[in-house]
């Protein structure tokens, strides 16, 4: 199938690893110039290197996403390299596990920058290159915890509630300037945070075993998901295909999340 992204340009935050990074290499194969960014140098630039193979235009950026002129700086330099900005995927995130009792007033600041008030600034500084394009998009990287309350990731349950609440606000508002804002939610991934999280809690276990535990209880299909099952829809909401898409919530969880 021809998604006819060949010419687009995106931006892919939190682009150097992970769902970022596979969301950034299958844009670039479907012929989109990609724009990333990450704060570790050297991730930004091994990430650089595999997306250059695909032949596409590339711009890398080492930027923290919590900061407001990094963000404006990103944007801009983006746009040059690029020529133009017509999609946005605000996916940088990170979360701090635990529950009421255990959060700080930091913890819940940082998630707050880090999910919300990134998706807020990343979208606003791309505000004005999106209506100069003649096909928009805004796709928000979220999370089941959004509608499926859960008091062990208690802050990114509640942060993520707002953030899927902004995408159908954002939707709504920038409907008549054709700007699509869409929130692909994700449940359990196979992510470099989750691996970090295997070593720590049971580094006696393989992948396989760690994971396949943690889906027993939780997602019906029994099973972690792979960074390309959320890429592939990032990417089709990218496309001419979602053209009457926007201010939809879609779940990549295999079935996680107990609600309707």
């Amino acid at each position: 199938m021809d998604l006819a992204l060949t010419g687009r340009r995106a931006l892919v935050t939190g682009g150097s690893k992970g769902i970022g990074l596979a969301v950034a290499e299958e844009l670039a194969a479907e012929g989109a110039d990609v724009a990333i960014c990450a704060r570790t140098a050297s991730e930004v630039e091994a990430a650089a290197e595999r997306l250059r193979r695909s032949g596409r235009t590339v711009h890398v950026q080492v930027a923290d996403v919590t900061d407001a002129a990094q963000i404006s700086d990103l944007l801009q330099h983006t746009v040059d390299a690029l020529g133009g900005l017509d999609i946005l995927v605000n996916n940088a995130g990170a979360a701090h596990p635990g529950n009421f009792e255990s959060l700080s007033d930091e913890d819940w600041q940082d998630d707050l920058d880090v999910k919300l008030f990134s998706h807020v600034r990343c979208t606003r500084a791309a505000l004005p290159h999106l209506r100069a394009s003649a096909a928009a998009r805004v796709i928000n990287i979220n999370s089941v915890y959004a509608r499926y309350p859960d008091p062990n990731f208690f802050a990114t349950t509640v942060i993520r509630a707002a953030c899927l609440n902004l995408s159908k606000a954002l939707a709504r508002e920038f409907a008549p300037d054709c700007i699509l804002v869409n929130s692909v939610n994700i449940g359990f991934v196979v992510t470099p945070q989750w691996e970090n999280i295997r070593r720590r809690r049971a580094p006696d276990s393989s992948a396989d075993e760690f994971f396949a535990a943690l889906a027993k209880d939780e997602v019906p299909l029994g099973r972690f998901g792979n960074v390309d099952e959320v890429s592939g829809i990032v990417t089709f909401l990218a496309s001419d295909r979602a053209s009457y898409l926007t201010g939809t919530s879609i779940d990549v969880a295999g079935g996680m999340g107990k609600y309707v």
